[in-house]
């Protein structure tokens, strides 16, 4: 059975196959990821936000993340819930992704 760090470590390298769809960088390294959490019965619950609230994606990111988190063979369920406070904003992505998209 996997620690709750190693099940943490994969579901960040599942979030880093998730791209927004009008940023060529993924979700994790554009910072929208604010917490994960595994409980006692290996259930995930991801805290994310959208880079706006009005985000086109509204709708369809939240749920391809929750999928393919709870589609992890060590996990029993996942819920994704989706904050504004604090609102988003470019200084939360990580360097990688400034460098990415030419912020520096």
């Amino acid at each position: 059975m996997k620690t709750d760090k190693e099940l943490e470590e994969e579901i960040i390298s599942v979030l880093k196959t998730i791209f927004d769809p009008e940023i060529p960088v993924d979700i994790y390294e554009l910072g929208l990821i604010y917490s994960i959490r595994i409980d006692a019965e290996k259930n995930a619950s991801i805290d994310m936000t959208l880079t706006s609230p009005n985000c086109p994606v509204a709708e369809t990111l939240p749920k391809e993340v929750q999928d393919k988190i709870a589609s992890m063979d060590d996990l029993k369920s996942a819920k994704v819930n989706i904050v504004f406070d604090p609102p988003w904003e470019k200084d939360m992505m990580s360097e990688e992704a400034k460098l990415e998209l030419g912020f520096l």
